[in-house]
C-alpha cells in the first residue's frame, strides 16, 4: 500500500511538472520569444489571407448560369475582406499535422473556402432588420442595405448551400472520400441546429434575459466557437490527423473561439469604429448581456488570457509536427485591437 501511494504521488508530481513545462512553453510562444514572433505571425496571416481571397474568387463554376444580381450580392459580402480567421485556421491546422505548408494547404483549401462561405452567410443574415438590424459590416453598407432584404436572404441561402458543394471538391485534391464525408457531416452539425444556428436562436430568445455566465457561455460556444472548432478539425481531416489530434483541435478551437468572442465583447466597448469597421457599443445600445457586463473588463481580459493559454497547452501534447504557428495565432488574437 505504501508503494502504491508513493507511485501515485510520483505520478501526480510528474503530471504537475508536465503542466508547468507546457505553460512555460505556451507563454514563450504567446510572447513571441520563439521563431513564431508576432511579426512572423502577421506575415503568415497576410500570406494565407491572400491565398484564401484568391480561392474565394473562383468558388463559383464559370459554366453555371446564376442570376446576375444574386451573384453580385453573394460576391459583395464574400469578397468584402475581413480577417479570414476561420479559413486560415483550416490551413494552419492542416500544416500543423504534417509540417508541410504547400500540399497540406492545397488539400485543405476547399474546406477553408466552405467555412468562410458559411461564416459570410451567417453575417448577412445576422445584419438583417429582423435580427441585429446593422447598417455597416467591414467598413461598408451591409448586404440588405445595398440589395434589399429579400436578395440578402437569398444571397445567404446561396452561400450556405454552395459551401457543401465546395467542400466536396476536396476529394479531387487527394483527400480520401471518408474524410470528406466526415468534414461534411461536421460542417452540418457545427454550423447547424446543435451548433451555430442553435447558438443564434439561444441568443435571440435570451436577449436581456441572460443572467448567468453559464447561459452566456452556452450561446457563444455554439454561436461563435463551434465554427472555429470545425475549422481546426477540418484542417486535421485534410491531413489525416489521428483521433488524439482531432480531439486536441476541437478543444483548441473551443477555447480560442470563446476567447475570440470575449475579446469581441471587450472591443465593442473599448475599440474604435475606424479599427473595427462597424459601429462600436452596439451591444450596449441593444442592451445585450456580454462578458464585460457580467464580469467587468478586467476579469474578461483575464478570462481571454486563461482560455488562450489552455488552448496552447492542449496542442503541445497532441503530437503535432508543428504546433507553434497555431499557438502563435492564438497569441496574436489575444492581443488584437480589431
Amino acid at each position: 500500500m505504501r508503494d502504491c501511494s508513493a507511485s501515485l504521488s510520483r505520478t501526480k508530481h510528474k503530471r504537475a511538472a508536465v503542466a508547468v513545462l507546457c505553460r512555460r512553453a505556451t507563454f514563450s510562444r504567446l510572447r513571441g520569444n520563439d521563431v513564431t514572433t508576432a511579426e512572423n505571425i502577421h506575415t503568415y496571416l497576410q500570406s494565407r489571407r491572400e491565398c484564401v481571397e484568391s480561392a474565394l474568387r473562383s468558388v463559383f463554376p464559370s459554366g453555371w448560369t446564376v442570376p446576375a444580381t444574386l451573384r453580385e450580392a453573394m460576391d459583395y459580402s464574400l469578397l468584402a475582406g475581413g480577417k479570414r480567421l476561420r479559413p486560415i485556421l483550416v490551413l494552419a491546422a492542416a500544416e500543423a499535422v504534417t509540417g508541410d505548408e504547400g500540399g497540406a494547404s492545397d488539400r485543405a483549401m476547399p474546406f477553408a473556402c466552405a467555412v468562410e462561405m458559411i461564416h459570410t452567410y451567417s453575417l448577412i443574415h445576422d445584419d438583417l432588420p429582423a435580427m441585429d438590424n446593422d447598417d455597416f459590416r467591414r467598413g461598408r453598407l451591409t448586404n440588405h442595405k445595398v440589395f434589399g432584404d429579400a436578395m440578402a436572404i437569398l444571397a445567404g441561402d446561396g452561400l450556405l448551400t454552395h459551401a457543401f458543394y465546395v467542400a466536396a471538391q476536396a476529394s479531387k485534391l487527394g483527400v480520401p472520400a471518408d474524410k470528406v464525408l466526415a468534414v461534411t457531416e461536421e460542417l452540418a452539425r457545427f454550423a447547424g441546429l446543435p451548433g451555430m444556428v442553435g447558438g443564434q436562436v439561444a441568443d435571440m430568445l435570451g436577449e436581456q434575459g441572460v443572467t448567468s455566465l453559464e447561459q452566456l457561455e452556452y450561446i457563444h460556444l455554439h454561436k461563435t466557437s463551434d465554427l472555429i472548432r470545425f475549422s481546426l478539425r477540418a484542417g486535421g481531416y485534410a491531413s489525416d490527423a489521428d483521433e488524439k489530434q482531432l480531439e486536441a483541435f476541437g478543444l483548441f478551437g473551443r477555447n480560442v473561439g470563446l476567447a475570440f468572442q470575449i475579446q469581441d465583447d471587450i472591443l465593442d466597448l473599448t475599440g474604435t469604429e475606424a479599427k473595427l469597421g462597424k459601429p462600436v457599443k452596439s451591444d450596449e445600445r441593444q442592451e445585450k448581456v456580454t462578458y464585460p457586463f457580467l464580469l467587468g473588463l478586467e476579469e474578461s481580459r483575464k478570462r481571454v488570457t486563461e482560455l488562450t493559454n489552455e488552448a496552447g497547452e492542449v496542442l503541445l501534447q497532441a503530437g503535432l509536427a508543428n504546433p507553434d504557428r497555431l499557438i502563435g495565432i492564438a497569441g496574436y488574437l489575444l492581443n488584437r485591437d480589431h
